[in-house]
């Protein structure tokens, strides 16, 4: 019995530790202010913890999922979503390279606001999708969601 729980309490502690690395990554973004009938050039940031890594935009393989992230914007229009290059690395798993993002991986975007736009900020969502993994293991995929807004002059 006590062989029983100690392999169940060792089993949930590494399930507690690969739910916390797999919720690690932050996402955050920025955009500095915009004018009606301008634009302006805002970035979402993806932040990868030491020791993880997530596929990149073009992942090596056809199986693997790759990091997205769409931006919207209420009375706004986005476009031109941008992918830094990944990284080409070489695990212990897998006989080929895979290029991933580690660190922090920056995706720029472009809002144009329209010059009847009422109001003095515009809301801006971004879902990023990814999966992060280990040198050994890969969590299942997730979503991440933020708002935040670009003052409108």
């Amino acid at each position: 019995m006590k062989k029983l729980l100690f392999g169940l309490s060792t089993a949930f502690i590494f399930l507690a530790i690969g739910l916390v690395a797999a919720n690690a990554q932050t996402v955050s973004g920025s955009i500095g202010a915009v004018k009606r009938g301008g634009s302006a050039k805002g970035i979402v940031v993806l932040s990868i913890p030491g020791g993880l890594h997530t596929n990149s935009n073009r992942p090596s393989g056809e199986n693997l999922i790759p990091t997205t992230v769409k931006v919207s914007a209420v009375g706004a229009k986005v476009s031109g979503v941008s992918y830094p290059r990944g990284k080409n690395r070489q695990f212990a798993f897998s006989e080929n390279t895979l290029n991933v993002y580690d660190g922090r991986a920056a995706f720029g975007f472009n809002l144009s606001v329209p010059a009847n736009f009422k109001g003095n900020a515009v809301k801006i969502r971004a879902v990023v999708r990814y999966q992060a993994c280990t040198d050994e293991v890969c969590y299942p995929p997730k979503s991440k969601e933020i708002t935040f807004t670009a003052k409108v002059q």
